[in-house]
């Protein structure tokens, strides 16, 4: 009797367990299940929510595509470029002083347009590229600073001193960055001569007065290079009193070479300072096939020597030449006076 009861409660038991692991897998499950669903609810939530915000970020996208190309236009089209440089020297054509004259009429001697020929070395070898610098002398007018500037390539300007002719040009040499002075100097065979040129039996207190009064004008003046000359640039005693005058108002002589009779390199060494002179003349003869052979002659020359200097003026087929021979110019380093001298 007694075991019948054992085995009665335990049935009961196991019963009650069986009862109890059902129970325990059926809340297992639920809880899997509430998971899973919370899971995916929150999955949904995420996802809309990502997707209305990259909707906006791209609408914000396209607006901005369509008001900023992604493309990066140049700062100027080569067409505007063009157009702008011609309007620059149409200006200079219609408002050219009547009383321009050209340094290079001056010359006589067909040489003195090119450097001496140098006897044929071994090719130097040169770290960077050579350096070209050209100058434009006879600058005196907005119009031709226009022109001049429009090229787009390093130029150094040298403008004449103020006269009544060209009431402006030290006004405009103030609004440059870096210029030069075009010193008018007394002529062998010149007869258009410049106001207050400088002249061979000047004192030196004149000379020095004049180049003090100049240094007032153009206070940023560095470099100075002789309008005509040739007589001047030729006579030891006024060149030295020149170098003088240069020297106490901290000024450098650039030689437009005249003359080959110059004495500038001489009275230089004497100063115990560098003769630095022009290379080519680019507009001795105004033709522009001319001008173009010239400034290939002035790149060759930089080339043979690691520098060079050519002069030029503000005439319509120089700048035109000069605008024309961008490509020829990128074999050497086109540079201002100053990093050559």
């Amino acid at each position: 009797m007694a075991k019948h009861k054992k085995s009665k409660k335990s049935k009961k038991s196991k019963k009650s367990k069986n009862s109890s692991k059902i129970l325990n897998f059926i809340a297992w499950g639920l809880a899997l299940t509430a998971l899973t669903l919370l899971s995916i609810l929150v999955g949904y939530y995420l996802g809309s929510s990502s997707k209305q915000s990259e909707s906006k970020t791209s609408t914000v996208q396209a607006s901005v595509t369509k008001k900023t190309p992604l493309r990066t236009l140049p700062e100027k089209p080569k067409k505007e470029e063009k157009k702008s440089f011609k309007k620059r020297l149409q200006e200079v054509l219609n408002k050219e002083s009547k009383n321009y004259n050209s340094a290079s009429h001056e010359i006589e001697n067909e040489s003195l347009v090119n450097p001496p020929k140098v006897p044929v070395e071994q090719p130097k070898r040169y770290v960077s590229k050579p350096k070209l610098a050209i100058i434009i002398d006879d600058v005196s007018t907005r119009s031709q600073v226009r022109a001049i500037k429009s090229l787009g390539i390093p130029v150094t300007m040298s403008f004449l001193p103020p006269s009544a002719a060209r009431p402006n040009s030290a006004k405009l040499a103030a609004k440059q960055s870096f210029y030069m002075v075009h010193l008018p100097m007394e002529a062998m065979h010149f007869n258009k001569e410049e106001p207050y040129t400088l002249h061979v039996n000047d004192s030196q207190q004149v000379i020095l007065q004049r180049v003090t009064e100049l240094k007032r004008l153009f206070p940023k003046v560095a470099y100075i290079n002789n309008h005509t000359g040739s007589k001047f640039t030729s006579n030891e005693i006024a060149m030295n009193r020149l170098i003088y005058a240069f020297n106490k108002n901290h000024i450098h002589f650039i030689d437009s070479r005249t003359t080959a009779k110059t004495q500038a390199p001489k009275v230089l060494k004497n100063f115990g300072l560098k003769y630095v002179a022009r290379d080519v003349f680019l507009d001795h003869h105004m033709d522009k096939a001319y001008i173009l052979k010239q400034i290939k002659r002035a790149i060759a020359v930089a080339k043979a020597h690691g520098h060079a200097i050519a002069i030029g003026h503000p005439h319509k087929n120089t700048l035109e030449a000069l605008y024309e021979s961008k490509a020829l110019f990128k074999s050497v380093d086109l540079v201002l006076i100053n990093k050559i001298y």
